[in-house]
């Protein structure tokens, strides 16, 4: 596995790596439902939630696509089955001129806003408005061009593999290296809409790490939390989810995206999935003192002369755990004792008579 240092890379002030917390990002994507006052106060609930970062997407209609009924242009099978590609966008799309607004309130917040960028144009807004990091979406990872252009922003640049072959993500990887990305994260992600649990492969995730000396991530699109949860323990550091201020309002992503309660448990379930790996460690913790006097150990259950021997009768492993370690009993059984012992006593190694029978001192 590379070094933590090799890896890590700072956003927004923020280190993000193996040896630090995943940074959980919301993303508000379509959920704005076309409506500012909505992508703000998504903004303001995530920020309340404490998202480590919020994200929204950058493009039109126009850009991404073109007005067109022919063959690929209406999307066939799944959530959006009979829209046309251009009518879905423009329905989803974050307006250029809300881009100002939205980074302004986040920055307000003091949480950290940043986007995907779907051509060069939207790179060029990004950048004036000194967007500190990008994410490239997984049905973009083919664009070595706009890779290119992202990564020679020398910012932070994060990286979603749906859909990609392992040679796809190398010339993607390469493509951003080469041209000076300021840090990479490459996210596991399975290009479905909701995406079902029992496909996710989360064992990609520490697969990914290795295989591209990169931070590791998972963009999630399975309902419920489990997923990303299981991918903390996995060694992933970056998560990002959908997020909705209701899923009832509708709208095209709204169906497999969190509400504001299960942001917050999900950013709170991440960190202390990552706080609970600590490391490899067979010793007391500081925590378990205490609980060591709940331990067996021998006791002397009943009176016992000088000289009379230990038996069943009288010593027995009970807690709590202040006398001889249970692993004793054999070596005590039929040895004597070396002075008066009450009920109750511990035992311990100088009440016993460790001579050999017919020893003499």
């Amino acid at each position: 596995m590379p070094a933590a240092a090799d890896t890590t890379f700072d956003f927004a002030g923020r280190p993000v790596g193996p040896d630090h917390p995943p940074l959980v990002i919301a993303e508000i994507s379509a959920n704005h439902l076309g409506r500012i006052d909505r992508a703000i106060a998504s903004i303001e609930a995530a920020a309340a939630c404490g998202a480590d970062a919020i994200k929204i997407q950058t493009y039109t209609a126009d850009t991404i696509t073109i007005d067109h009924d022919g063959p690929g242009f209406v999307i066939e099978g799944g959530l959006w089955h009979g829209r046309s590609l251009h009518e879905l966008y423009s329905e989803a799309h974050t307006p250029f001129e809300w881009h100002g607004e939205l980074f302004a309130r986040a920055r307000e917040l003091g949480v950290p806003l940043f986007s995907t960028p779907f051509d060069h144009t939207a790179v060029d807004l990004l950048e004036s408005l000194d967007a500190p990091a990008y994410k490239i979406a997984s049905f973009e990872i083919t664009d070595l061009p706009l890779i290119a252009r992202v990564a020679r922003t020398g910012k932070p640049m994060i990286m979603s593999t749906g859909m990609a072959n392992l040679a796809e993500i190398h010339d993607a990887v390469r493509t951003a290296r080469e041209n000076g990305v300021g840090g990479l994260a490459v996210l596991h992600c399975l290009s479905a809409y909701p995406a079902p649990i029992d496909q996710s492969d989360l064992r990609t995730v520490p697969h990914l790490a290795e295989a591209f000396h990169a931070v590791a991530g998972l963009s999630d699109h399975t309902p419920g939390t489990a997923c990303a949860v299981a991918a903390v323990a996995l060694g992933a550091r970056v998560i990002e989810k959908h997020f909705t201020l209701s899923r009832a309002d509708g709208g095209p992503d709204g169906s497999f995206s969190l509400e504001p309660d299960e942001l917050k448990r999900l950013v709170e379930d991440c960190h202390n999935a990552f706080a609970a790996l600590g490391s490899v460690r067979y010793e007391l913790a500081g925590c378990e003192r205490g609980s060591m006097n709940f331990r067996r150990s021998l006791y002397v259950v009943r009176d016992i002369a000088p000289g009379e021997a230990f038996t069943a009768e009288n010593i027995r492993s009970i807690r709590p755990g202040l006398g001889l370690a249970p692993k004793h009993w054999d070596e005590i059984i039929d040895r004597r004792a070396t002075r008066a012992l009450k009920r109750g006593d511990p035992l311990a190694m100088d009440m016993i008579d460790w001579r050999a029978p017919g020893e003499t001192a």
